[in-house]
């Protein structure tokens, strides 16, 4: 059965978050939140861990997509505001623009991790993760025939040390937009089975 699909007919960004939240943060964690931007940046599943900390895990179910993570601008440094109008000048006149600054980490993220199937992880994949982001972490997914999933965790994040913790009130916030997550979710499951009949 899962050898005559393809990897992204295999697998959604859902069933991967739903396995890591089961299997990999719901024990040591306080707050997990799919698919939100409460950093500033999207993040696929942002975990609140009991310290404080923030994890942002990138779930990545194609090949393209996850080299493509790379140019994404939470990897970069903001341009100040004041920098924008000297950057077009430079344009202008057709000077060479200096780089963005890399950021090894993105924003306010004390852990990164990128959580793909087990069948993408190749060399060349390895090798532009090494080179990219050096510090993420990676876990691989696997599924049985019958669809189980089970994660593993092929490279550790290293940590930000100069990532802060978020305050007890930001927590609280993040736990209730969970909250909210999981009452739309029901509300949703209710409507299909209004509708079904």
């Amino acid at each position: 059965m899962w050898a005559e699909t393809t990897v992204t007919e295999r697998w959604s960004e859902r069933m991967i978050a739903h396995a890591l939240a089961r299997q990999v943060f719901q024990g040591k964690n306080l707050v997990i939140v799919p698919n939100c931007m409460w950093t500033g940046d999207e993040l696929d599943l942002l975990v609140v861990t009991a310290n404080l900390r923030i994890i942002d895990v990138e779930v990545k179910i194609s090949r393209p997509d996850l080299k493509a993570d790379a140019k994404k601008d939470k990897w970069y440094h903001s341009i100040p505001y004041d920098q924008y109008q000297y950057r077009l000048q430079y344009r202008q006149l057709g000077i060479p623009v200096p780089p963005r600054e890399r950021r090894e980490w993105p924003r306010r993220i004390w852990k990164h991790y990128y959580a793909i199937p087990k069948e993408l992880w190749r060399t060349d994949i390895a090798d532009h993760l090494k080179a990219c982001a050096p510090r993420s972490g990676v876990i691989l997914m696997s599924a049985t025939d019958t669809g189980k999933v089970f994660a593993h965790v092929e490279r550790r994040s290293q940590p930000n040390t100069q990532a802060e913790k978020i305050s007890a009130e930001d927590a609280v916030c993040l736990a209730r937009l969970a909250s909210l997550r999981m009452w739309d979710a029901y509300a949703e499951i209710d409507n299909i089975k209004t509708e079904r009949g």
